[in-house]
């Protein structure tokens, strides 16, 4: 009998992509057969970047790892976790982790994810040498002039720069 292949499903806002989205979906890849980047959005909520400049990004930078035939990226709305996993026929979520504020905000929802369907939620430690990058913090550290050079992707970078000085 021959093992259905697994997909993992990385989800998140990827807004904008960091080293640390990064290095999770490369090691994601080398655990599952394939993985789904799935870019999770609020319509209600403004990004800084739109949905398609993130998907751009993510699709760039996973072509750069050397991963675009194992790795996919796709948005999706107003959904629950666990019905793009469902969608995408994913048999786990990969979850990175920083350190012990991550677990605690992400444990509750693997939990949740477990009841509602029954899929697992896998937690891979971060670098630790990535552990203090945030989407969030990437932007407060571009908005005010610090470099973020070895954060992003170079045309995250660029983007994220010319934004923020656009008053975005």
């Amino acid at each position: 009998m021959t093992p259905r292949p697994s997909r993992a499903v990385c989800p998140g806002s990827y807004d904008p992509v960091t080293a640390g989205h990064l290095d999770v979906v490369e090691r994601a890849a080398a655990l599952h057969d394939e993985v789904v980047v799935a870019l999770l959005h609020n319509p209600a909520k403004a990004g800084t970047f739109t949905v398609d400049e993130r998907l751009g990004f993510v699709e760039r930078a996973v072509a750069a790892l050397g991963l675009s035939d194992r790795v996919r990226v796709e948005a999706f709305a107003g959904r629950l976790l666990v019905d793009v996993c469902r969608d995408v026929g994913a048999t786990v979520v990969v979850k990175g982790l920083r350190g012990s504020t991550d677990f605690e905000y992400e444990l509750p929802m693997a939990f949740m994810n477990r009841h509602l369907t029954g899929i697992e939620t896998v937690f891979v430690p971060g670098d630790p040498a990535l552990g203090h990058v945030s989407s969030s913090l990437v932007k407060e550290v571009a908005r005010y002039g610090g470099d973020v050079t070895d954060l992003v992707p170079d045309d995250v970078r660029d983007a994220l720069v010319a934004r923020l000085r656009a008053g975005g």
